[in-house]
């Protein structure tokens, strides 16, 4: 079993707020060997892999962190999207249905961000969030336009020397600015988020409001945490 399986099952059993010992009964296993199964020390067989995901009413492949949505869903090559995929067909196919795919994460994963600041209502966090993804746009756009030394660098007033470094610090700039305004702490420009009327939050929430979105955000949040844990 591999180590997401033990860390899911804690936080699905602290996510309904059971004990461990409750979370056992309630399994039909003992107390020590749930234990074991949450920490890693042992593992379950297929069998209780089953039951417990009937009982926390969640995919096995959730469990398994082979996705992120607990239903299970996950990203087909539909609605316009290239029939073939990432793995298969001439190089060029595989860029193409790459591509494909990488966008529909991103558009759809955005959809939905904007969607819960439309919800929080809060002009400064809306404003900050937008910065950020335009800066980020702004720095990617560069990274591939300098692909060719013969593009003429007309189109940009900053130095390519600088836009990088700039560019990422401004960035942290408006990250943190978001992280207090979410807090609902003041900034220097805007009001905090009234956080008693802020959108309540979690993976069957969103899969609900966002059927056909959330399982490019799951997919999205795989992929980025699989990059994360390399880094540590």
């Amino acid at each position: 079993m591999n180590s997401d399986f033990s860390r899911i099952v804690t936080l699905l059993r602290k996510e309904r707020g059971l004990s461990q010992k409750q979370a056992a009964m309630e399994l039909g296993v003992s107390q020590a060997l749930l234990s074991h199964y949450e920490k890693g020390i042992r593992e379950c067989g297929l069998d209780f892999v089953v039951r417990i995901a009937d009982y926390y009413d969640v995919s096995c492949d959730y469990l398994l962190g082979r996705t992120a949505d607990r239903r299970g869903a996950t990203l087909h090559f539909d609605n316009g999207l290239p029939a073939v995929t990432p793995d298969e067909g001439t190089d060029k196919n595989k860029t193409n249905a790459l591509i494909a795919l990488n966008k529909k994460l991103v558009h759809s994963s955005l959809e939905i961000v904007f969607g819960i600041l439309e919800e929080t209502d809060n002009k400064g966090l809306s404003s900050e969030v937008s910065s950020y993804m335009m800066v980020s746009i702004y720095k990617m756009l560069r990274a591939v336009y300098a692909a060719n030394p013969k593009n003429p660098q007309a189109m940009f007033s900053v130095l390519p020397e600088l836009y990088a470094g700039l560019s990422t610090a401004l960035q942290s700039v408006i990250e943190t600015n978001a992280r207090c305004l979410s807090a609902g702490k003041n900034t220097n420009s805007f009001d905090g988020v009234d956080t008693s009327l802020a959108p309540q939050l979690s993976p069957d929430i969103i899969s609900r409001k966002y059927p056909d979105l959330a399982p490019a955000l799951y997919n999205l949040i795989r992929e980025t945490e699989e990059k994360l844990k390399k880094l540590s």
